[in-house]
């Protein structure tokens, strides 16, 4: 399942029933889990671990050192999780010593061509990122949250989980957890009821954080005050104490509310 041109260090450890593409080059600290694919002239280097069953386009490159002008060679990773699906010209660079140390990749996410995520980040399980989104480093992306074409996160910025940032966006402030965003300047547009119907959400829940969101940003309330009557108002909803805990947690600030009427909408 190893073609004759691809170059394997034979200190990388290789997984059963794994497939590994011409002129592919696997380093020497490799875990490559079982039954992953791996397309032609892809390049995997550095301490990296890739879990099971997942598929690596052609031209993609995992592991490389971080773009840190204070790297120095150290001994950092890239975690992939399982059923991970990785299309053509994505990049993964590896961690950094001022950082967590490591990049991570949660199982199930789907990154779509000329995906660059840079060192440090964290993305959640099942993230979806569209052709050409950037993460720079020491980004955090939540669970299912979808991040669309030729979107740009800057650095230490957070997307919470279950959000839909809208393509072609500027994303320098926090999205909280279950929203829309979209915009050259993200702003905020309000709950992302569609993608959370189609995950599952009762109606119930949905309600709840529709009410959480009004308080939080359509309300006179400063934010801190919003988030202890969340806490308050709905301690028995989990959802509601993770948009609260996301607020608060904020180092970077949230991004804008809008207040138009034509609201961005999920299709």
């Amino acid at each position: 399942m190893i073609h004759p041109t691809a170059l394997v260090d034979p200190g990388a450890r290789i997984g059963a029933d794994v497939s590994i593409g011409a002129y592919s080059l696997i380093g020497k600290d490799v875990e490559i889990g079982n039954g992953c694919r791996l397309g032609p002239h892809v390049i995997v280097e550095g301490r990296t671990r890739i879990g099971e069953n997942t598929h690596i386009s052609q031209y993609a490159s995992i592991g490389a050192p971080p773009q840190d002008f204070s790297y120095r060679n150290e001994d950092t990773e890239v975690c992939i999780g399982q059923r991970v699906r990785i299309r053509e010209y994505v990049t993964i660079h590896r961690g950094t010593l001022r950082g967590r140390g490591k990049t991570v990749i949660g199982d199930d996410c789907y990154l779509m061509a000329y995906c660059h995520v840079a060192h440090d980040c964290i993305l959640g399980e099942g993230v979806v990122m569209a052709n050409s989104a950037h993460l720079g480093g020491h980004i955090e992306i939540g669970q299912k949250a979808i991040l669309g074409g030729i979107v740009a996160v800057h650095q230490f910025v957070r997307v919470g989980e279950y959000a839909l940032v809208g393509g072609v966006s500027g994303v320098a402030k926090d999205v909280p957890p279950y929203t829309l965003a979209s915009g050259a300047r993200i702003y905020v547009y309000g709950l992302n009821e569609v993608g959370l119907r189609r995950n599952g959400f009762p109606r119930e829940t949905i309600v709840w954080l529709k009410r959480a969101f009004r308080i939080a940003f359509r309300s006179s309330l400063k934010i801190e005050d919003a988030v202890e009557r969340i806490r308050l108002d709905m301690s028995h909803v989990p959802q509601a104490m993770v948009f609260a805990d996301f607020l608060s947690s904020s180092k970077r600030g949230m991004a804008r509310v809008s207040l138009s009427r034509h609201a961005f909408k999920a299709t």
